[in-house]
């Protein structure tokens, strides 16, 4: 019973470790960001469709885009998937993994508004 409320904070061997594993950070980020550019999307040209009649024209692009994103995503993990176990938990890469999350956040929520822009820009010169 004394084990149970005794403030012991000491870490099962290894647990310390690799606290900090920027493999899984960027891959919970990748996938995140691909739910919230996907969601963005359909949103926006959902929106675009309603304004420009263009059903046919925007729901492609609609498939197009959520595919094309798919490689855009995976190059920002590929660069941290092939880290050792030591470069992983390294906060010497603390700096490179902040701007690659700057980067795909950017475009993960950026990209989805300037592309049906794109769209719109598109559909009123036709």
């Amino acid at each position: 019973m004394s084990d149970t409320f005794s403030n012991n904070n000491a870490a099962p061997a290894g647990a310390r470790e690799y606290a900090h594993d920027w493999r899984k950070k960027m891959s919970d980020h990748v996938a995140y960001a691909l739910l919230v550019y996907t969601g963005l999307q359909i949103f926006a040209t959902m929106g675009a469709m309603k304004e420009t009649g263009m059903k046919m024209m925007a729901l492609f692009a609609l498939v197009v885009l959520v595919g094309a994103i798919i490689p855009a995503c995976r190059k920002f993990e590929r660069r941290w998937r092939n880290l050792t176990d030591e470069q992983a938990s390294d906060m010497a890469y603390e700096s490179a993994f902040k701007r690659d999350l700057i980067g795909l956040w950017l475009l993960a929520i950026g990209l989805p508004f300037v592309l049906t822009m794109l769209f719109k820009g598109i559909a009123a010169i036709m």
